[in-house]
């Protein structure tokens, strides 16, 4: 602390960390092993980011025990988890667990809401605000403020005319009760799908609004013991190791065959073989080309809409639910595809209705419900927005973070967003972002990419502070090389066919785009790394004065052919 400023502290540090969950933890976790000094400023009260936000009932990590947690010995060696997919409870349980074993609360700043972000080219700092009164400057900027954070409100006509209870997922009182009210829940992703199995067995009537199914997958869950937990301790190292050489972050491989090479009978064991272990193992131990090939890709719905409608009475509700092949609504796995407990039997009770929106079109919400414009109306005590969050880009551009030059970067991403190796940006010098877009970050296990990114990040600012660079900024030659790549290889896939948040397609007037690189965190870290050791497509500054501009030349390791190549 070096002053004060409206009666809070300011601090001159290394680096300016903006969120403590996850990806703020990994960073002020691996910079204090380099020695740099750091603050963390995070506009919730306590540690767990997303985690800590979102309270709603049933929310829980879709990412498999032991994998969602960080590879940090003194930790996980000293915790043990209940249950094979966390809840939102035992994820805030165990980040109060990482902050007791490795003291981080002295360097976090709580209930800190960001404001501005200011670069001095002078003195080559960031001036970072928060909405509070707290002030540091610091080198370095790591921006760890989240995925999905900015909750998304569409503008339903007459909203503001709605006197029930009204409550986004991202924002949920936990003393609400559902028990014997008429609930409607808006949206039918990964959120609403949680919430549908809690609220669906206390709710007198529920009704779900829907555009789109989710492609659900079981989880089956179980409860793990102690000795569970103390017996596979020992091998985390090698587990996270080899998550961190696979595409998803679970060490776990795809077949080389495809779906089309397989006999009906080769697939069908394997599908039932996948089906029964749960998780996202049909999706990751599969055929290699069930995102690439249309033909495959309908094998593999088909046998899905046939587990699914087998769980479900027929009628109105099965075919919306799990259309069948022939009215297949987009293609399987270019979308989030959530797991549930038991979603599809809540949707077949009795007192659960859905409303597909776009056949029975809602006209207005009123005082006591919604209008539809075929003329009927239903009244509801509780309305859920589970409409999503204003996904890679919300909170960045919420935050008054500015270039070298002044302007927000909310203007700058107006026309799309743009990124150089998905974790740092053109005209903002010594800016870096983790969990991001442009990186394998839709389609990994949140905190192994979150890791192969702080790791990276720690060991590129080593080599700066070594090489004694003042500022570096990435150039815009390189930064649409690495955009148009990542594009260009999404389009050898079907993820492109669908839009959803992956691609920004949830935001009405956001550009559409392919946000995710699509190779897998192992290609993305080694592609990465080989530009980042060169110090290739960046303009430098050092702190004698010398200059150094990288050319605008085409970076060889920057294009699809190379990308495939080593793929």
């Amino acid at each position: 602390m070096s002053e004060t400023t409206n009666g809070v502290a300011s601090r001159d540090v290394d680096v300016v960390i903006i969120g403590a969950g996850f990806s703020g933890i990994s960073s002020l976790y691996r910079f204090r092993k380099l020695g740099l000094k750091s603050v963390v400023f995070e506009a919730g009260s306590d540690f767990g980011g997303v985690w800590y936000h979102n309270r709603y009932p049933g929310a829980r990590v879709d990412s498999e025990w032991p994998y969602y947690q960080l590879n940090i010995p003194e930790v996980y060696t000293t915790y043990s988890f209940k249950e094979r997919f966390p809840g939102h409870a035992e994820i805030r349980d165990y980040v109060a667990h990482v902050d007791k074993v490795l003291g981080l609360r002295k360097d976090v700043v709580f209930n800190a809401f960001v404001n501005d972000c200011s670069w001095d080219e002078g003195s080559a700092r960031w001036t970072v605000k928060t909405k509070e009164g707290h002030v540091a400057t610091g080198k370095y900027l790591i921006l760890c403020t989240g995925l999905l954070h900015r909750r998304h409100y569409p503008e339903f006509p007459g909203l503001e005319n709605y006197k029930g209870a009204l409550h986004h997922s991202g924002f949920w009182p936990e003393d609400l009760s559902t028990k014997g009210k008429k609930v409607a829940i808006i949206g039918a992703g990964a959120t609403a799908v949680q919430i549908t199995q809690e609220i669906a067995k206390d709710a007198s009537e529920l009704t779900i609004f829907m555009r789109r199914p989710s492609f659900c997958l079981p989880m089956v869950q179980r409860n793990l013991s102690k000795e569970e937990n103390r017996g596979l301790q020992l091998y985390y190292d090698t587990l996270f190791t080899q998550g961190r050489k696979s595409p998803a972050g679970f060490p776990s491989k795809r077949l080389t065959k495809s779906v089309l090479e397989a006999t009906p009978e080769e697939r069908e064991a394997l599908f039932e073989d996948l089906w029964s272990r749960g998780g996202f193992q049909f999706l990751m131990g599969g055929y290699y080309d069930v995102s690439l090939n249309p033909e495959s890709n309908k094998i593999v719905y088909e046998f899905w809409a046939r587990k699914v409608r087998d769980k479900m009475r027929p009628g109105v509700k099965r075919d919306l639910m799990a259309p069948t092949v022939e009215n297949m609504p987009y293609h399987f796995g270019t979308k989030r595809t959530p797991l549930e407990q038991d979603y599809y039997e809540c949707i077949d009770q009795d007192n659960v209705d859905v409303v597909d929106m776009n056949v029975k079109k809602m006209k207005s919400f009123t005082e006591k419900g919604v209008t539809f414009e075929d003329g009927t109306e239903k009244e509801f005590d509780i309305v859920v927005l589970a409409t999503g969050f204003d996904s890679f880009s919300g909170s960045v551009t919420n935050m008054g973070l500015k270039n070298k030059d002044g302007i927000d970067i909310k203007d700058i991403w107006k026309g799309g967003i743009k990124s150089y190796l998905g974790m740092s940006f053109e005209s903002f010098p010594n800016c870096f972002m983790i969990y991001s877009p442009h990186a394998p970050t839709a389609l990994s296990n949140g905190p192994t990419i979150i890791e192969s990114q702080a790791d990276m990040i720690i060991s590129f600012i080593s080599h700066l502070e070594s090489a004694k660079v003042k500022s570096i900024t990435p150039t815009s030659a390189a930064q649409e090389q690495w955009v148009e790549m990542v594009d260009q290889m999404s389009h050898l896939t079907l993820f492109p066919l669908t839009n959803s948040w992956w691609t920004g397609g949830n935001i009405p007037g956001k550009k559409v785009q392919m946000l995710t690189y699509v190779l897998g965190i192992d290609k993305y870290e080694a592609q990465c790394r080989a530009v980042l050791d060169k110090v290739e497509g960046f303009d430098i500054q050092y702190q004698d004065g010398r200059t150094e501009a990288s050319t605008d030349k085409e970076i060889d390791g920057l294009t699809v052919k190379a990308a495939m190549a080593a793929a």
